[in-house]
């Protein structure tokens, strides 16, 4: 039997795990923190009972990715919870951008930009499980569905700005831009209206859900499934140096890049170990956790329903927003992003005691505290929020990168989104998943198609790897 070590227990680290184990492959997962799950873990911080996801929280990518949905894990307790709206992005008007599920719906809302968002939405979002067979995989090979992707791919190479003009309204710029700004590049860099539109239409195919019980349950599921095929998790392993790994026939590092080129030293070839070196690193995340009594007083009536509610005002405002970020300069007023997962999975609260998430972009590594900026601007749409603050907890870019040190800076999409690193990753090559060194893999987010807990990237290093095996 073939054999198969993987560093890290993120969502991508298990997803290769049970793609491999999945093959008859003797898997074993080394995570040097206590606890597996990376991004996608759930705790009681605050008040006990009350739960808040400690990173990955929205799963609109994950409840349709091509690996995750075939391998029905709601039989190892996984099972996702839809909020009766997707997103809202108020204005001090008090008005808002209202992403709802259903395209018409949420094109209503938009006034004289309904047309353009059903032309931007309507047919790709039908249309969104073949797409995600072919952007939720290495970008430089033949599409499975040319002609779909082709349609898609089309706006996808504008930067954000340059789409954005062509709303008409203030509610449907800030709307898309929000969802744009997940991406944590200035928006008129080109391609960055690429992980606005992905995100955007696979919302309107599977709306933004959050997986009962808190994105632990993604872990724990994934967790169980490879116990049932024999794979082995070990935690409290930490691997600094090659000699430290056990003999295996394949091994894949969900990890950093520079965490990678650290482990295998001069074992790499030297034009690779100076690509994973030089891996850019893009903005941090510094986040706060509130325990609020009776939920946030939002002014805007539509974000009471919410799951995600965006924060920064006006497409213009956040645009400057954004660009300031990306030069290394903090905002007074940054995109702050809020998370209501418990409207959607009420047993995350206590009583009227509500958890709500948080988090703001911020300049790599920024040693300063952004907690009162996030109440400010909560405050700012929601008038009397700091009275209801039960308690909070923060966790900064340096608390981010201790968390999980594939966040470094607090870069929680685990490297800059820019045009090269997000079509090849950590170096220029048709093979993403590749170190140089036979039967090692990198599976991180750092590889196509990236963030999130939809386990692509470790799945598609896996089949890297199967095909490695099989020669």
């Amino acid at each position: 039997m073939s054999t198969a070590t993987i560093v890290g227990s993120g969502p991508n680290g298990l997803a290769a795990a049970v793609e491999l184990a999945h093959a008859g492959v003797n898997v074993t997962v080394l995570e040097a923190a206590n606890e597996i799950g990376g991004g996608t873990r759930t705790c009681e911080a605050i008040v006990p009972g009350l739960l808040h996801d400690q990173c990955s929280a929205t799963h609109p990518m994950a409840v349709g990715s091509p690996f995750l949905s075939g391998l029905e894990l709601e039989r190892y307790g996984l099972s996702w919870r839809t909020p009766e709206v997707d997103c809202v992005h108020p204005l001090d008007d008090g008005s808002a951008g209202v992403l709802h599920r259903a395209v018409e719906q949420t094109a209503a809302g938009l006034g004289g930009d309904a047309n353009l968002w059903r032309l931007l939405f309507e047919r790709p979002s039908a249309r969104f499980d073949a797409l995600a067979q072919d952007i939720m995989g290495p970008l430089l090979r033949f599409p499975r569905h040319p002609l779909t992707l082709a349609r898609f791919g089309m706006p996808t190479v504008l930067p954000a700005s340059t789409l954005a003009r062509a709303f008409r309204t203030d509610q449907a710029r800030a709307l898309f831009g929000g969802v744009a700004a997940h991406a944590f590049r200035p928006l008129h860099y080109p391609m960055t209206s690429a992980i606005g539109l992905g995100i955007l239409t696979a919302g309107h195919r599977y709306g933004w859900p959050v997986a009962a019980g808190g994105s632990q349950s993604i872990t724990n599921a994934l967790a169980a499934m490879l116990a049932d095929l024999g794979g082995k998790i070990e935690t409290g392993i930490r691997v600094d140096a090659a000699s430290q790994l056990p003999p295996a026939d394949v091994t894949l590092f969900d990890l950093a890049p520079d965490a990678i080129a650290g482990i295998l030293g001069d074992g790499l070839p030297p034009r690779i170990a100076r690509a994973l070196r030089r891996f850019r690193q893009g903005p941090g995340a510094f986040k706060v956790d509130f325990a609020v009594q009776g939920g946030v007083p939002w002014t805007n009536p539509d974000a009471h329903r919410a799951g995600t509610v965006h924060l920064a005002g006006t497409y213009d405002e956040l645009a400057a927003t954004e660009r300031r970020i990306h030069a290394g300069r903090m905002p007074e007023r940054p995109f702050v992003l809020v998370g209501q997962q418990y409207l959607a999975d009420p047993q995350r609260s206590v009583g009227d005691i509500h958890p709500i998430w948080s988090y703001a972009h911020v300049p790599n590594g920024y040693t300063g505290d952004a907690t009162a900026a996030i109440i400010a601007q909560i405050e700012r749409f929601a008038p009397g929020f700091s009275d209801r603050i039960i308690g909070h907890t923060v966790r900064d870019t340096t608390a981010m990168a201790a968390y999980n040190p594939n966040y470094v800076g607090g870069d929680i999409m685990t490297g800059s989104k820019d045009i090269r690193q997000l079509v090849f990753g950590p170096r220029i090559t048709l093979s993403p998943y590749t170190i140089g060194l036979p039967g090692m893999y990198i599976c991180s987010a750092a590889t196509p198609p990236g963030p999130g807990a939809h386990g692509m990237c470790g799945a598609n290093a896996a089949e890297a790897a199967l095909r490695y095996l099989r020669r």
